[in-house]
């Protein structure tokens, strides 16, 4: 069984046609939160996204356009960004968001596995160190917790030696495509975070998304170039402020 793992698209349509554009065969679609905010195109993701029906968590993104009071915890680009998103949904887009369910959750198809969109003690909550990961590990039950919120392609474990951030292999790849590999051992627990599709902060502009297979036992990590300077075009055009543009281009 495979299954494909987005995050934090955040309205970025080209981002996300090209990653979906990329993916190798699946079994299933995961969506880890933040469909919408910061990106000009929350209506045409929502709908590619109703097509292939994934398991999908809520992020603080996707709550607050039906949050009144969300925004007042984002800093003002974000916020004006989540006032533009709420005008510019449609009702059945608003009602696909509001149907998203809080983290954590399971899906019977995927045995040992949770899915969250910050963490599993708050939906909320960035994980972004061995420490803020290993308060996670230490009580998590799951193999695999997937997790997005950062917008930073990561994983950690709990090995037998305590908790560690987990180098990826880079694998050869005769495409534009740049894949990374992390096996797993069965014994030990893990969060992963397949990074952020529309808007990434790892110095990296490519779009990010994963895949796990649970047959082989490994996840592969894939970045693919995509047509930034439309999702900028777009940006601009809606009036959204600039920042939201020119950030695409540095990954950041």
């Amino acid at each position: 069984m495979r299954l494909l793992l987005f995050s934090d698209i955040h309205g970025n349509l080209e981002a996300l046609e090209a990653c979906l554009d990329a993916a190798p065969e699946h079994d299933g679609v995961a969506n880890l939160g933040d469909v919408v905010g910061y990106g000009a195109s929350p209506n045409q993701v929502i709908e590619l996204l109703r097509g292939i029906q994934p398991i999908s968590v809520r992020g603080n993104h996707d709550r607050s356009c039906f949050e009144m009071d969300e925004a007042s915890n984002f800093n003002p680009v974000a916020a004006a960004a989540m006032r533009w998103t709420r005008a510019e949904l449609s009702n059945s887009s608003l009602d696909w968001l509001r149907a998203i369910l809080c983290g954590p959750l399971r899906n019977a198809a995927w045995e040992g596995v949770q899915f969250v969109h910050g963490s599993p003690l708050d939906e909320d909550a960035y994980i972004t160190s061995v420490f803020s990961a290993s308060a996670v590990l230490a009580i998590s039950p799951f193999h695999l917790t997937f997790f997005g919120h950062t917008h930073i392609q990561c994983a950690f474990a709990r090995l037998l030696q305590g908790t560690e951030a987990l180098p990826l292999e880079r694998m050869k790849s005769a495409s534009r495509l740049q894949v990374s590999r992390l096996k797993l051992d069965p014994t030990a627990r893990y969060l992963v975070n397949p990074g952020s599709v529309g808007q990434p902060r790892d110095y990296d502009r490519r779009a990010a998304f994963a895949l796990y297979d649970s047959q082989k036992g490994e996840i592969l990590f894939y970045r693919v170039p995509y047509d930034i300077g439309l999702a900028q075009e777009r940006i601009l055009q809606a009036g959204l402020p600039e920042m939201l543009a020119l950030r695409l281009a540095d990954g950041r």
